[in-house]
């Protein structure tokens, strides 16, 4: 059976809403809410056998921790540039991140516990913050590019469901 080639973005392409807006801000904060269940939804029952089935360069095993690893440092970097003007964050190398043996090889229960908590810690901040705070920003280092909170919150959204909407259409090809 042939397979058709993964597509780049299942769930669309990143566009974000480039002005703060309230009502915005709640529904990202609701997709920050909502991600580690949907995440949970799409690998439950899988095998080992499926978890270690590709997505174009990375397993569904690979890609459940690597939302837990990215989104871990995401909240730091908001912490960051909460706290310290314009900083420079520590930029990592994701695709090294994911050759390590627990993203290869690990369960990915921890993960998806780590994201539950990390969620709603990270909803309770975004929830208090300021369109003020929003438009604080951090340097990133491989870009160049200062960043907004605003920005980063768009990006994150969408950066859980780009990642779930991979694990769902592999399950949808293999009718898993």
């Amino acid at each position: 059976m042939t397979r058709a080639m993964p597509p780049q973005n299942p769930a669309g392409r990143f566009e974000p809403v480039a002005e703060f807006d309230e009502i915005v801000k709640a529904e990202l904060i609701s997709s920050i809410r909502q991600a580690p269940a949907s995440l949970r939804d799409a690998v439950d029952g899988l095998s080992d056998e499926q978890l270690d089935t590709l997505y174009r360069n990375w397993t569904i095993r690979q890609i459940t921790h690597h939302i837990g690893d990215s989104h871990l440092y995401s909240i730091i970097r908001f912490k960051w540039a909460l706290t310290e003007d314009h900083p420079t964050i520590k930029a990592y190398e994701e695709g090294d991140w994911a050759q390590l043996v627990d993203s290869r090889q690990g369960a990915v229960e921890p993960a998806l516990a780590l994201l539950e908590g990390l969620h709603q810690k990270w909803a309770q901040l975004l929830e208090a913050m300021t369109p003020e705070q929003f438009a604080r920003t951090f340097l990133h280092p491989q870009s160049g590019e200062f960043v907004s909170l605003w920005l980063a919150l768009n990006n994150y959204a969408w950066h859980g469901r780009h990642h779930t909407g991979q694990i769902l259409w592999l399950r949808d090809q293999h009718g898993w």
